[in-house]
């Protein structure tokens, strides 16, 4: 049985879970205001006039209403691997300035995805990349001097009771209810992507290597306390050497 999925494999998995998707994670108490917080720790002006603002790994658009929430002015470019996924956010009611984009993270110059911007948000994406570091780099370079970037993931603290919660969560609700409804696959692999990844600590010392400063991981409350984190940071307004 796979666990883990990767590229073509877990974007065919995001496109049949895709018309699910919103009513699954709906059930998670927290889901969009928690998305809405994280938004909000990107430090933008208030509403974001002017400001040009990329949503990489947009899914359904879930954490793109959330920036579209908290920056009403700002002009949005949300990006995501799966097509399935981009269908049903394109469907949803969006103002003017919200664009969809059909790329992988790593490469966006290719599918016409040009910098720079203002601030980059990235949603439950960095578990799934098979080169976060890859994604970390076309980050940065989308980025214009002291950009912004706020990752919104499940990172667990490296405590014992976190994965705990996390995996109880996962095989007591979770799994069960996608397996009903055809999915099983895709969220066995969200169980395992999250016990794999970096931990909230490892994860800030990833992005603050790729050249980023002013790194933090900052908690979400409820029960993804220790379980999902906001990771912020800045690209430098000038040139650093990267991995220092």
């Amino acid at each position: 049985m796979t666990l883990l999925l990767r590229d073509a494999d877990l974007a065919a998995a995001f496109d049949h879970a895709a018309r699910s998707y919103d009513t699954l994670v709906a059930a998670n108490p927290g889901y969009h205001a928690h998305l809405r917080r994280s938004a909000r720790r990107l430090g933008l002006p208030h509403g974001g006039a002017g400001l040009r603002v990329l949503d990489l790994g947009c899914g359904t658009g879930a954490s793109t209403a959330a920036l579209a929430a908290v920056f009403p002015e700002a002009r949005i470019t949300a990006v995501d691997a799966s097509a399935g996924m981009l269908e049903q956010a394109a469907r949803k009611r969006w103002r003017q300035e919200v664009s969809f984009v059909h790329a992988p993270a790593e490469r966006l110059a290719e599918a016409g995805v040009e910098g720079p911007f203002d601030a980059v948000f990235a949603a439950y994406l960095f578990r799934n990349a098979t080169d976060p570091d890859a994604v970390l780099a076309a980050v940065r370079e989308a980025l214009g001097p002291r950009g912004r970037l706020a990752v919104h993931e499940y990172t667990l603290s490296g405590r014992a009771v976190h994965r705990v919660v996390w995996t109880a969560v996962c095989r007591g609700f979770v799994q069960p209810v996608a397996t009903v409804l055809g999915d099983g696959e895709l969220y066995r692999h969200l169980w395992h992507s999250v016990v794999r990844f970096d931990t909230a600590e490892a994860f800030t010392e990833r992005v603050r290597s790729a050249g980023f400063e002013q790194v933090r991981a900052l908690p979400l409350p409820g029960w993804q306390t220790g379980i999902t984190h906001t990771v912020v940071a800045r690209r430098p307004g000038s040139e650093t050497a990267v991995g220092r």
